[in-house]
């Protein structure tokens, strides 16, 4: 079986389209109202890795709504207990967290960020 378009270099080009997105000087703060990068630790490769996502923010929590997760990864980081994550320019600053992901009985998962005080 194939790994499909969610395992393929067609996702590192949008990914890396929607970062620029993200800091881009017009459209930018439009874009930061729902979208964010995130950098994070792998758990095994003990390498930094970020990565562009959409999110919803309550307070100093910032949920993120992981699409496609069976065809993802890095939210299995996220998993059990749990683990520090940065959300990159956010608030004008990085903002530091601890995130939880979890899946729900439909297989959805949910990454949920208790962001540190500022």
């Amino acid at each position: 079986m194939g790994r499909g378009i969610f395992g393929s270099p067609v996702v590192g080009l949008v990914n890396a389209g929607a970062a620029r997105l993200i800091h881009a000087p017009v459209i930018g703060p439009l874009v930061r109202r729902s979208m964010v990068v995130i950098r994070y630790t792998g758990r095994r490769s003990q390498q930094t890795f970020e990565t562009p996502v959409n999110y919803q923010r309550s307070g100093s929590e910032v949920v993120i709504r992981v699409m496609a997760p069976d065809q993802k990864t890095w939210w299995r980081n996220f998993t059990g207990g749990g683990g520090a994550l940065t959300l990159t320019d956010f608030d004008g600053a990085d903002r530091t967290g601890h995130a939880v992901a979890q899946r729900d009985d439909g297989g959805r998962v949910t990454v949920r960020v208790r962001l540190d005080a500022s």
